[in-house]
């Protein structure tokens, strides 16, 4: 479990990291709504409900508190906190929707007015915990790692995956080639390829899948879905492998890598 310290355990304010601490939650906020704002999209009649100002501004603000609340509790905020901040997200919008609701504001003013005041109400709420935004993140974290902190490359690929739910897609053949490829980058600038055959297995599997994608190019859509979908399973896999051997990417991106091939392996195969 992850929570704040009091106060008088974070010591003095640093205006800079304070600074900080707000710059990442904008960071985070605009994530949210990139990542999520397709799912809204794509449910039936939401195209209707969202181009009603009053509804789309209030979805805008729960992907922005969605993502926010992830970071915030990944840097170790605990939940009062969070739900501090959530609240901040939603007030301008809960004062400004009374006079659109009575016609005295346009419906663009209630975008641009909510989004221009939702980041001083971000900054009261800061202020109320000045020593907590104030502090190092290290600082605010208990000793243990929550599930959210150790399992961080998880859930952002299972995140950034949503939208293969909702509405699965059939990436190109070529792509296959970026799977193998990047480890191959990643291994050049951290040298992790030298000894042991470790750069021809990886020029082996680069091969390999070179030719599954000209098979999948010259193959009849049916068969090449499943060859596509069948490069992806595998570079989960060999995700797999490297996250446990810890060898040429780093276990994080290993498990962020795996989640997203394994989510769009199995949308491609049974969802298209």
């Amino acid at each position: 479990m992850t929570t704040s310290l009091p106060p008088q355990a974070i010591g003095p304010v640093n205006r800079w990291r304070f600074l900080g601490h707000l710059a990442e939650m904008l960071v985070a906020m605009i994530l949210g709504m990139v990542l999520l704002g397709p799912l809204w999209a794509a449910l039936p009649g939401a195209a209707a409900l969202l181009a009603r100002p009053d509804v789309a501004v209030l979805v805008m603000a729960t992907d922005m508190t969605a993502g926010m609340s992830l970071w915030m509790r990944y840097r170790g905020h605990g939940w009062g906190a969070v739900a501090e901040m959530g609240a901040a997200m939603y007030a301008p919008f809960a004062v400004l929707l009374v006079p659109y609701w009575t016609g005295l504001l346009p419906g663009h003013a209630l975008m641009t007015a909510g989004h221009v005041l939702m980041v001083p109400a971000m900054l009261l709420v800061m202020l109320r915990r000045r020593a907590e935004y104030g502090a190092a993140h290290h600082r605010h974290r208990t000793a243990g790692r929550g599930l959210l902190e150790r399992r961080w490359p998880t859930l952002l690929g299972l995140v950034m995956t949503l939208a293969c739910w909702v509405d699965p897609m059939l990436p190109p053949a070529p792509v296959l080639l970026v799977l193998p490829g990047t480890y191959l980058v990643i291994g050049l600038f951290r040298g992790t390829l030298r000894g042991g055959g470790v750069l021809a297995l990886q020029l082996a599997g680069l091969a390999g899948y070179a030719a599954l994608a000209v098979a999948a190019l010259t193959a009849d859509p049916g068969t090449a879905r499943y060859l596509i979908a069948a490069g992806w399973l595998a570079h989960a896999a060999w995700d797999a492998a490297h996250f446990v051997t810890r060898r040429i990417v780093p276990r994080d991106y290993a498990e962020w890598c795996g989640v997203v091939d394994l989510v769009v392996g199995v949308t491609i195969l049974f969802l298209l």
